[in-house]
C-alpha cells in the first residue's frame, strides 16, 4: 500500500486551515449582522394612509382668514421642517431653511399654507417663525442633560415627504459656517441608526426638524446630515436655549410615556397629523 507523501500531507493541512479560517469569517460576519442595531421605522404604520402619508388630523388650529391657497405652482417645496414651541403661533426651524425666503409659510393641508414672519438667530442655525395662532406645542428641554450614546428621534419631511430618522449621540463637533466669513458653529454630532423604511439617500428637507429625546422633549434642532458618513447634526444645547429664550410656551402635545425605536414612527405621524411638526415652504 502506497503511503502519502509528506508534501501531500502538508498541502492537505494548508487547505484544511483555509477552510477553518473561512468558516470562522462567515460566522463572525453572521454574528455582527445579527447584533447590529436596527432602529428603522416601518414604511406604513397601522392607521396611516396606504400611500404612507399621515391621516388627516383635526381641523386646522389657524383662523381660516390666514390660510391661503398654495398650489404647487406658487410654492417652493424644497425648504424644510418646523415645529411648534408655543400654541400662540411660535415655531422653530433651521435658519438656512428660511434665510433667503421672502415669504416663508407652513403647509397645513393639501394646497394650503399659513404665512409666517421670520426672526433669524445671529450665532446659530436657528430661526423663529411667527403665525397667528398655532397647534399644540412640543415640550422643550432647555437644561443640558444629554449623555453620549442616548437616542434621539427626528420627525419631519426628508425629500419633501413624511419620514423620520433615529440616531445616537456621539458628542460635540463643529460645522463650517454657512456664508462667507461666518465662523464655524459648535454642534452635536449623532450617528444615524435608523430611518423610515424605503427612505434612501439624502435627508434634505429634514433641516429644522426637532430632535426628540426618549421622553419626547426637544433637545435641539436638526440642521444638517451627512448620509454617507451616517451623521446627523443638531444645534448645541446652549445655542438652542438662547435662541428660544422667552418664546417657548406650555407643552400641549400628548405623547406616550416614552419614545422608543419601536414607536417613534407612529409618534412622528401623530405630530405631523396635529401640525405640531409641519413642512416649511416658500411662497413664490
Amino acid at each position: 500500500m502506497k503511503r502519502p507523501s509528506l508534501s501531500g500531507l502538508r498541502r492537505f493541512l494548508r487547505v484544511s486551515d483555509w477552510a477553518l479560517y473561512m468558516a470562522a469569517l462567515v460566522l463572525l460576519v453572521a454574528l455582527s449582522l445579527h447584533l447590529a442595531e436596527n432602529a428603522n421605522a416601518p414604511r406604513i404604520l397601522s392607521g396611516s394612509d396606504p400611500t404612507g402619508r399621515a391621516l388627516l388630523g383635526p381641523l386646522t388650529p389657524f383662523d381660516p382668514a390666514y390660510v391661503v391657497d398654495a398650489p404647487d405652482r406658487v410654492v417652493k417645496v424644497s425648504a424644510g421642517t418646523a415645529f411648534s414651541i408655543a400654541g400662540e403661533g411660535r415655531w422653530v426651524t433651521a435658519r438656512h431653511v428660511v434665510e433667503n425666503c421672502k415669504r416663508p409659510a407652513l403647509k397645513v393641508g393639501e394646497g394650503q399654507a399659513v404665512a409666517a414672519a421670520k426672526r433669524l438667530a445671529l450665532h446659530a442655525d436657528i430661526a423663529l417663525l411667527v403665525t397667528d395662532q398655532g397647534p399644540p406645542a412640543l415640550p422643550v428641554q432647555l437644561v443640558n442633560t444629554l449623555e453620549v450614546g442616548q437616542l434621539a428621534f427626528h420627525p419631519g419631511f426628508p425629500q419633501g415627504q413624511v419620514g423620520e430618522v433615529s440616531s445616537r449621540l456621539l458628542g460635540y463637533d463643529r460645522l463650517r459656517g454657512r456664508g462667507r466669513g461666518v465662523a464655524p458653529e459648535r454642534v452635536l454630532a449623532w450617528a444615524e441608526v435608523g430611518r423610515t423604511e424605503g427612505l434612501d439617500g439624502t435627508l434634505a428637507g429634514l433641516s429644522g426638524a426637532p430632535a426628540l429625546d426618549q421622553f419626547g422633549r426637544v433637545v435641539g434642532v436638526t440642521i444638517a446630515a451627512a448620509p454617507r458618513r451616517g451623521r446627523i447634526y443638531t444645534t448645541a444645547p446652549r445655542a438652542f436655549s438662547l435662541a428660544i429664550q422667552g418664546q417657548a410656551g406650555l407643552a400641549g402635545v400628548q405623547l406616550p410615556s416614552s419614545v422608543t425605536v419601536e414607536n417613534y414612527g407612529q409618534v412622528a405621524d401623530e405630530l405631523r397629523r396635529d401640525l405640531s411638526v409641519a413642512q416649511v415652504v416658500c411662497l413664490i
